[in-house]
């Protein structure tokens, strides 16, 4: 675990104690909200559970919908943000997250149904903030694949398409995950579907490693 990533979970922990005792120790995961009202309705957070089931890690279940621009944004180690429609981030929402993801915090990105809009925005916003970096497939050997479940491929619910995980690097370590096509799991959600999109089946997995991943290296 690097420097960083030891101070910022430090720096969690003694703000959870602070704030909320009955929680020390249990990682919370926040839903952002960005772009004025953006929010996810659609990712599901069955992988929390999963990963206190298949770990010993403890989870808070259910994710907290957090401002990007709030301060608030600090004491979460790993936030997802999808959505499906064009967006722009604030000044202050893209000062917060680059400073956020630079102090050891970790962004999980999807277009939710693959959509294109949001895709070209997210595309934008983290060329904006990491223009020197920039989105780089994730390989699939590389850890992430491997922390908790054995995952050889992204099964695709429309497999014509080929899947890939795209990711940004800070000091040799992924701090953000991005997939164009739905992580979002939404066959563990209630009203939400793919919407024609392609879908990642078994997301489940993936984002269970992914967290883990965020926590651990």
């Amino acid at each position: 675990m690097s420097m960083k990533r030891i101070l910022f979970v430090a720096g969690l922990a003694a703000g959870l104690a602070a704030a909320a005792p009955a929680k020390e120790g249990v990682v919370q995961c926040a839903n952002l909200i960005y772009g004025g009202t953006h929010t996810s309705r659609c990712f599901s957070d069955e992988f929390l559970s999963a990963v206190q089931r298949d770990t010993a890690i403890a989870t808070e279940r259910r994710f907290k919908s957090v401002k990007l621009a709030s301060e608030d944004l600090f004491s979460y180690p790993f936030v997802i943000i999808t959505g499906e429609a064009e967006f722009h981030f604030t000044a202050k929402e893209r000062e917060h997250l680059k400073k956020y993801l630079e102090s050891g915090g970790f962004l999980l990105a999807s277009a939710g149904c693959s959509n294109k809009d949001w895709d070209r925005a997210f595309r934008r916003e983290m060329k904006t903030l990491f223009a020197e970096k920039g989105l780089r497939p994730i390989e699939m050997d590389h850890p992430l694949f491997r922390t908790v479940h054995a995952i050889t491929e992204l099964k695709l619910h429309h497999p014509a398409a080929a899947a890939r995980l795209e990711g940004i690097e800070v000091d040799g370590k992924l701090v953000v995950v991005y997939s164009p096509h739905g992580l979002n799991d939404t066959a563990h959600t209630e009203g939400c579907c793919c919407c024609g999109g392609n879908e990642i089946t078994n997301s489940l997995q993936v984002n269970v490693n992914i967290l883990v991943y965020a926590l651990l290296y």
